[in-house]
């Protein structure tokens, strides 16, 4: 069985998702990882997204593996430079390259593949895996969501304030739901959870009935 996970940033989708993962025992996989460690890699290396052929030769040196729940690239597990706001940024910006978005789709198709697993990102239900036996949308307000990554953000020691948080919110969201390619929108078949005013264990239990009912379905 393959669980589509979708929301806006902030949303709470990838501790969500990854603790239902925890709870049916399946493997898990937050695509948004994969499009931050790229975009970082693109300002290091090729210094602007504009660079294509610079950005085309970067993405042809990519090799994601998935072991459980741990992502690796060329062998090494990700690290925690990618969980920064400028990695979040970097993966706004990249995101929207057609070029981009074709490798790592593929990437996330193709470990996905033959596995019980729950995968977590922007455009899962709709592109990704269209085709997921179980689609869920995690939305919140904008606000919630600035307070939640703040508070993240202030526990890996990061010196960040909750305002300029609640902006690049805003314009996170804008971006993602105006993008020409695969814009942030639930799927059709998609269950919406809104996790405004609830704590992670209630919105995990209120899914986990979710994919009981959809498996006893």
């Amino acid at each position: 069985m393959r669980i589509a996970v979708d929301g806006p940033v902030g949303s709470g989708k990838t501790t969500i998702a990854q603790r239902l993962a925890q709870r049916l025992g399946f493997d898990f996989l937050s695509t948004g990882l994969m499009y931050r460690y790229v975009g970082l890699m693109v300002e290091k290396e090729c210094k602007d997204v504009k660079n294509i052929e610079c950005i085309k030769k970067l993405l042809k040196r990519l090799d994601f593996q998935l072991q459980g729940d741990q992502l690796f690239v060329d062998g090494r597990p990700l690290g925690s430079e990618v969980k920064s706001e400028k990695a979040g940024e970097m993966a706004s910006k990249v995101a929207v390259i057609p070029e981009v978005r074709e490798v790592l789709t593929t990437y996330q198709r193709r470990l996905s593949e033959g596995r019980n697993i729950v995968v977590e990102g922007r455009d899962i239900g709709t592109v990704v895996l269209p085709d997921a036996e179980v689609k869920i949308y995690l939305t919140a307000s904008a606000e919630e969501r600035a307070k939640r990554r703040y508070e993240e953000m202030r526990r890996f020691g990061l010196n960040v304030s909750y305002e300029e948080i609640l902006k690049q919110i805003k314009e996170r969201d804008l971006r993602d739901t105006t993008r020409k390619i695969a814009p942030l929108k639930p799927a059709k078949d998609a269950v919406i959870v809104d996790t405004t005013g609830k704590s992670i264990d209630q919105v995990v239990e209120e899914v986990v009935n979710l994919v009981v009912e959809r498996k006893i379905g």
